[in-house]
């Protein structure tokens, strides 16, 4: 009997567990729930706010600029402002100044007189004057101008052509020097010659080496005798270290006339085979060049004394120095 009385009481305390049990489940999954929530809730609002950072960051430097940009114009306001109102009191004094002369003109027409016509007439006259002075004075500083350019390129021109000439008296001063030295060289080399029918000069920045025919020659022969032929040999000696120089051997007789029928037939061949073997002696006793060295034949018509035949019968060596660089100078 007293189990029967406590079943139903057990049924009821179970079913109230059962319950009870079930309600605690359902509250935990809610909240667990919730806080599921909750963390995305706080994820998602963490990363807004990086992203709220990052734009406040980039709103700072822009409106960092925009203030410098803000001062610059502010500066910039301030100048024109500045700017504006020195215009504006040009412009005021303009219009007072205008308002002035408005005034005065005014004036003038109201007094329509003669002696006003009169002035106004001979103001005309002076403006139409000066005008026109105005244009023969440009006209005039036009044609100064173009004097002016002219002036200065002849200015231009005389100081390059007197520096030509000085760099051309330059060369030839050195060019007589350099003469000079070689004559007096030359006459050293060929002192024991001197009075034996041998001189030695300068002409125009050339060095003349006469010799007389009785030093080097038998009458009407071509071959040089050994006296003349140690000349010869001493003056190549002398000059065979000398550069940039032409050597001309000038054969010259006198009138009287050779007629014969082996050679030389002629005072033409004569003279010729003369200055040529005068040739072959100094280049082949020195180290002089060939190349440098020519014979020429002037037979009897360039006499030096027509009232002695025997000057005129002579062998001139005629030292030339080349004038490349000075022709070169010229011809720029």
């Amino acid at each position: 009997m007293i189990t029967m009385k406590i079943l139903p009481t057990l049924c009821v305390v179970l079913v109230a567990g059962m319950m009870a049990s079930c309600v605690t489940a359902r509250k935990y999954d809610e909240m667990a729930a919730k806080k599921t929530q909750a963390d995305a809730d706080n994820d998602a609002l963490r990363k807004k706010n990086e992203s709220l950072q990052a734009t406040l960051k980039e709103q700072e430097s822009s409106l960092g600029v925009q203030q410098i940009q803000l001062a610059e114009l502010s500066a910039d306001t301030s100048d024109m402002g500045k700017q504006y109102r020195q215009l504006r009191a040009q412009y005021d004094k303009i219009n007072q100044l205008n308002d002035i002369l408005s005034n005065k003109s005014n004036m003038l027409l109201d007094q329509a007189s003669s002696e006003n016509k009169k002035l106004m007439a001979e103001l005309d006259a002076t403006r139409v004057s000066l005008l026109n002075k105005e244009d023969v004075l440009k006209s005039l500083e036009k044609k100064l101008d173009e004097k002016e350019t002219t002036l200065n390129k002849l200015q231009t021109d005389l100081q390059l052509r007197e520096q030509r000439v000085s760099e051309l008296e330059q060369l030839m001063a050195q060019q007589v020097a350099a003469s000079n030295a070689l004559k007096d060289k030359i006459a050293n080399a060929l002192l024991g010659f001197k009075d034996k029918g041998l001189t030695v000069e300068e002409r125009d920045g050339k060095v003349y080496v006469k010799m007389e025919a009785k030093l080097l020659f038998p009458s009407g022969s071509t071959k040089v005798e050994d006296q003349g032929k140690q000349a010869l040999i001493d003056l190549a000696k002398a000059i065979e270290n000398e550069a940039d120089m032409e050597i001309v051997v000038e054969g010259h007789t006198d009138t009287d006339k050779i007629s014969s029928a082996s050679i030389p037939r002629d005072n033409w061949e004569l003279s010729v085979l003369r200055a040529t073997e005068v040739v072959k002696i100094m280049a082949a006793n020195s180290k002089l060049q060939p190349k440098v060295l020519s014979a020429s034949g002037r037979s009897e018509y360039h006499p030096v004394d027509p009232a002695d035949k025997a000057k005129n019968r002579r062998i001139e060596i005629i030292l030339s120095p080349k004038l490349d660089e000075l022709y070169q100078l010229i011809g720029n």
